[in-house]
C-alpha cells in the first residue's frame, strides 16, 4: 500500500504548492552503481542480478548468469531440435521449458508463488531468488520471461499493470501481444486484465501508464525499484529518496517511479514531522520548508497521476 496523504487535517495549512525539492546522493559508491545500470548497452539479466546484489550482497552475480546462459542454451537446442523459426513456434519452446516438466528443467518447473504473488517478501522479489527456488511472482517472473525471449531473438519488454507486469510481445509482423507469465505466458485480452483489474481505466490506457511496452529505461527503473524498496523497508529513507530521485532523471515521465517517490516522502515525512513534531503548530521555523517540501510533493504525485486515470490498486489479481 502507498504512503499517501489523504486526511492531513493537523497539517492542512502547510504550503499549498509544491516546489522541485529534490534529495542529493551522500553515499557516492550508490550514486554510481545506480549509473552504471543505464551505462551502455549491457545485458537485462546482469542489470537485474546486479541489482539483486545491491539489495542482497550475498547473491553471486556471476554464478547466476550462468545458469541463465545455460538456460538459454538449453532452449535453443530445443528450438533447433523442435526446427521452430517464427516467432510463436520459438515462444512454444520456451513455454514449454519454464512451465511444463521434464529432464529440460529437472522435472522442477518455474511456478507462480501463491503464498507471495506481489514479490513482498524479502528475497522473493529477486530474479535469484526465483532461479533457486523456482516460486516466483508478477515481478519475477515476468523478468525472466522476457530475458529469455530475448536471448531467442523475440521482441519483448516489460508492461504494466495495476500491481502487476507482464510482457509484451511484437511480432515480426508488428502485431503486439499480451504475455501472462504467472499463468504460462499464455496470451492474455487486454479485457482480461481491464475485468479483473477495474482500476484501469480508459484514461490510464489512453496515457500510457497500462498495458503498453516499456522503454529499456524504464525497464531498468522497474527492476531498480527493488532498491528503493529494500532502502525504505530498511529506513534509509534519504538513500531511498535519492535512488528515486536519479531514476526518475532516466524516465522523467514515468509515473510508477514518481509514486514510488511519493511514497518514501509520505514515510520521511512521518518519520522527520508527524512522529517529531505531533501538531503542525510544533514545527519550528527552520523544518517548516522541509515539511511543507514533503507533504506537498507527495499529494502533487497521487494528484498528478489520479489527473493521468491513476487509481490505487486493491491488490486482488
Amino acid at each position: 500500500m502507498l504512503f499517501r496523504f489523504v486526511f492531513m487535517t493537523l497539517f492542512a495549512f502547510l504550503a499549498d504548492s509544491a516546489s522541485a525539492y529534490s534529495f542529493e546522493f551522500h553515499n557516492i559508491q550508490l550514486e554510481s552503481q545506480i549509473e552504471a545500470l543505464f551505462a551502455g548497452n549491457r545485458d537485462m539479466a546482469e542489470i537485474e542480478l546486479t541489482i539483486d546484489r545491491m539489495v542482497d550482497p550475498s547473491v553471486d552475480v556471476a554464478a547466476n548468469l550462468k545458469i541463465i546462459d545455460r538456460m538459454a542454451a538449453d532452449i535453443e537446442r530445443m528450438r533447433a531440435e523442435a526446427g521452430a523459426t517464427s516467432d510463436f513456434d520459438k515462444l512454444a519452446v520456451l513455454r514449454r521449458y519454464i512451465y511444463q516438466s521434464g529432464p529440460w528443467n529437472g522435472e522442477r518447473v518455474f511456478s507462480y508463488d501463491l503464498d507471495d504473488p506481489f514479490g513482498k517478501g524479502g528475497r522473493n522479489r529477486l530474479l535469484s531468488d526465483y532461479l533457486a527456488d523456482r516460486q516466483g511472482n508478477c515481478v519475477s517472473m515476468p523478468i525472466l520471461l522476457m530475458i529469455l525471449s530475448n536471448r531467442m531473438g523475440l521482441k519483448t519488454t516489460l508492461a504494466q499493470a495495476p500491481m502487476h507486469y507482464l510482457v509484451k510481445l511484437t511480432d515480426s509482423d508488428g502485431n503486439q501481444w499480451n504475455l501472462e507469465a504467472t499463468s504460462g505466458a499464455g496470451f492474455t485480452r487486454e479485457s482480461y486484465y481491464r475485468k479483473r483489474m477495474p482500476e484501469m481505466t480508459d484514461a490510464a490506457i489512453a496515457n500510457g501508464l497500462f498495458l503498453r511496452g516499456l522503454t529499456r529505461d524504464e525497464t531498468i527503473v522497474v527492476m531498480a525499484s527493488g532498491i528503493v524498496t529494500h532502502l525504505t523497508d530498511t529506513g534509509r529513507l534519504e538513500d531511498a529518496a535519492a535512488v528515486s530521485d536519479r531514476l526518475l532523471s532516466h524516465a522523467p515521465n514515468f509515473l510508477h517511479t514518481k509514486l514510488t517517490r511519493a511514497d518514501v516522502l509520505g514515510h520521511l515525512f512521518n518519520r522527520d514531522v508527524v512522529d517529531r513534531y505531533k501538531f503542525a503548530r510544533n514545527i519550528p521555523p527552520d523544518a517548516r520548508a522541509y515539511a511543507d517540501e514533503l507533504y506537498q510533493q507527495n499529494v502533487a504525485a497521487f494528484a498528478e497521476a489520479e489527473a493521468l486515470g491513476w487509481r490505487e490498486s486493491k491488490e486482488k489479481f
